[in-house]
């Protein structure tokens, strides 16, 4: 641009015309459209016709290679910072990440898993605690626990904090209304009903906090918050009677001894409102079910010989398909212990392409592929474990049905609903 500007009379517009046209001029060709006015700008300030020719011609060849050199060491500056932060401070690199969704290659609940292997404490979104974005807090344990496969890494880490879940986390809430509660809690609210008058909060955002269970520092589970919910909507909705007005001076919830939620319900239910789990992996409720269909754990691929023939299964957190590839799909499954990465082939692929694309709990035969560390499973059968999922829940997911849904409510709706609600898995090509 320097050259343009001093030796051929561009003007600083024209000079960036020249520096994006270097960048494509193969494919649009709109640097030629600047070779006449460069050098008949460069004649007219005193240099040889010869000598300019040779200057346009070392602009254009630096095209060839120049480009692309600087946006890899843009890039490589940005993954040299990323990598120096998510070694030392995986509580600040898995905030970060999560306050950016949507955003890349891996969805939250694989980037919280991820800080947790590396010793993050993870908390959950809770009334009393928590802000919209992710944040940071005080008090986590001074020396991490790492999981094994990230042990020889005890010295780099540097965190010292607790990772909170914030309210952008649970599906269908409004900035807007959960700051305004914010603002008001000040100490912290004591009951529901305090969450209700003092933080401004309608019965329904309210109802929806209970779902995603962050009523916890009351002492209240999600099946007992989404109760005292309730009854807020009676109180002040259309349903207030004056059986109900006589108890809306009350200043704390109606205690019943409801039964205990399952815990695989909870996870569902986690899973539902917040798109993660922070109290168990679904796999690890049903390891069970797949030892039983001789399912082998991710974790132990690395010590299966190349060659050796495996089952794997676990959650479907993403398919790939590169133009590149000629084809061929890459696919990534999630269990208690570890992910699997699969390779399937094009001519596997049509013959289980129903399993690969809507499989959410997927299972795969195939031969270990082990070479320095590096562990595939290439695949040559897959399986839908997907209806294993209604096993973790046998209750009804939603406790607001309405009342049309009341006559046709079954175990049987359960088991779709549990199903439908693990992720099924992000695309790329």
């Amino acid at each position: 641009m320097q050259i343009a500007i001093v030796a051929a009379g561009f003007t600083p517009p024209e000079a960036d015309r020249l520096r994006r046209a270097m960048a494509t001029f193969r494919r649009v060709g709109t640097i030629g459209q600047l070779k006449e006015k460069f050098i008949s700008g460069m004649i007219d300030n005193g240099y040889e016709k010869d000598f300019a020719d040779r200057s346009f011609s070392q602009i254009e060849g630096f095209g060839e290679y120049g480009f692309p050199e600087s946006h890899a060491a843009s890039f490589a500056l940005l993954v040299y910072a990323s990598a120096w932060i998510k070694c030392h401070y995986p509580d600040v690199f898995a905030a970060a990440l999560l306050n950016a969704q949507p955003m890349g290659f891996y969805a939250p609940a694989q980037i919280v898993r991820d800080a947790q292997e590396h010793g993050v404490e993870v908390r959950a979104p809770d009334v009393n605690s928590s802000y919209w974005d992710n944040m940071l807090e005080p008090g986590a344990a001074a020396a991490p626990r790492l999981h094994k496969r990230h042990i020889d890494m005890h010295e780099d880490i540097l965190s010292t904090h607790a990772l909170r879940l914030g309210f952008r986390q649970i599906e269908g809430l409004r900035q807007d209304e959960l700051e305004r509660c914010i603002a008001a809690r000040a100490a912290g609210f004591d009951s529901v009903r305090d969450v209700w008058l003092r933080g401004g909060l309608s019965p329904a955002t309210i109802e929806r906090l209970a779902d995603a269970d962050a009523f916890r520092s009351l002492g209240l589970e999600r099946r007992d918050a989404l109760w005292a919910a309730r009854g807020l909507n009676r109180v002040g909705g259309q349903e207030n009677t004056p059986l109900f007005s006589a108890a809306a001076n009350r200043t704390t919830e109606i205690d019943f001894a409801l039964p205990p939620m399952p815990l695989g319900e909870h996870v569902v239910e986690d899973y539902r409102m917040l798109r993660l789990s922070l109290k168990a992996h679904p796999a690890a409720l049903l390891r069970e079910a797949l030892a039983a269909r001789h399912v082998l754990m991710a974790e132990r691929l690395s010590g299966i010989e190349n060659g050796a023939r495996v089952r794997v299964a676990g959650l479907v957190l993403v398919r790939q398909r590169p133009g590149t590839a000629s084809g061929v799909i890459f696919m990534t499954l999630e269990d208690e212990t570890h992910i699997a990465n699969i390779v399937v082939w094009p001519r596997v692929f049509e013959r289980f392409r129903a399993e690969v694309l809507s499989a959410r709990l997927c299972a795969v035969d195939g031969i270990v592929q082990n070479e320095r560390g590096v562990v595939h499973v290439v695949a040559d059968r897959l399986h839908d474990f997907s209806p294993l999922l209604a096993d973790l829940s046998a209750a009804p997911l939603s406790l607001t049905p309405t009342p049309a849904d009341e006559a046709r409510r079954s175990a049987g709706d359960a088991r779709v609903s549990a199903e439908t609600v693990m992720p099924k898995g992000r695309n790329f090509h």
